[in-house]
């Protein structure tokens, strides 16, 4: 690592979009660290992206797991001192195919805020001290269009209640820590990386993960003139 390279960390990143936004981030000089819940499939992730030439490491990381959220952002601070970016990429989506509201159960609701709201939460939290740090820190939280109520009025999208819920809080949630920020040097955006082929959606989407990332590189390496508190997708800025 160079004493001018860029530290980031990528939660859900041992595959789909997170693996390969690492992989793009990590073709730009950025040191990546990956994010996984399982520490074998991280580590298998990171020597693959080693082999490409990359600065990456594995980084056990359960974001519905408090103390382990909690060490590593130890691991952060000890090797690297700061962080300068963070993608929250990591999320679940249990309704598959897609269910209307009054078919959601409760341990559904749960399980999705559980990790798509409450970890996203638990994760900046834990990793903001350390993004302060940074000259020019960027948070990129992971959304979709389905957290838009101006998009899913009258859409023909089939509903996925828990899911859009869920991305809807991480729009609020992006708004709030932006305003939190504003006079510092921390970026907080969320983006939609469209509809790719991934796990959530049992590989059906249309877009690949590689199609999928780039948004989420973009912001993450976004200029000083750049914005904050805002949804973007390849398109450009969408309203809230």
């Amino acid at each position: 690592m160079t004493a001018t390279a860029k530290i980031a960390l990528i939660t859900g990143a041992n595959k789909g979009i997170g693996y390969q936004a690492a992989r793009r981030l990590g073709a730009q000089g950025v040191v990546v660290l990956l994010g996984a819940r399982d520490p074998a499939r991280g580590e298998a992730a990171a020597k693959t992206l080693r082999e490409e030439g990359a600065d990456a490491h594995a980084v056990p990381l359960d974001v519905t797991d408090a103390a382990g959220v909690a060490a590593a952002a130890r691991y952060v601070d000890e090797r690297y001192g700061r962080l300068d970016i963070l993608v929250n990429n990591a999320g679940i989506n249990v309704e598959w195919p897609a269910g209307a509201p009054s078919e959601l159960t409760r341990e559904a609701l749960w399980a999705t805020l559980e990790t798509n709201v409450a970890g996203l939460v638990e994760v900046t939290n834990a990793l903001l001290p350390l993004i302060r740090r940074s000259p020019a820190g960027r948070i990129v939280n992971v959304s979709s269009e389905m957290g838009l109520p101006a998009w899913l009025d009258g859409s023909e999208m089939p509903a996925m209640t828990a899911y859009s819920v869920s991305k809807a809080a991480v729009n609020m949630l992006t708004v709030l820590y932006a305003n939190e920020l504003r006079g510092t040097a921390v970026k907080v955006n969320a983006c939609s990386p469209g509809f790719v082929a991934t796990d959530i959606n049992w590989g059906v989407g249309e877009r690949t993960a590689e199609e999928g990332a780039e948004i989420e590189v973009r912001l993450a390496t976004l200029g000083a003139d750049g914005p904050t508190g805002r949804f973007l997708n390849d398109a450009g800025t969408v309203a809230w």
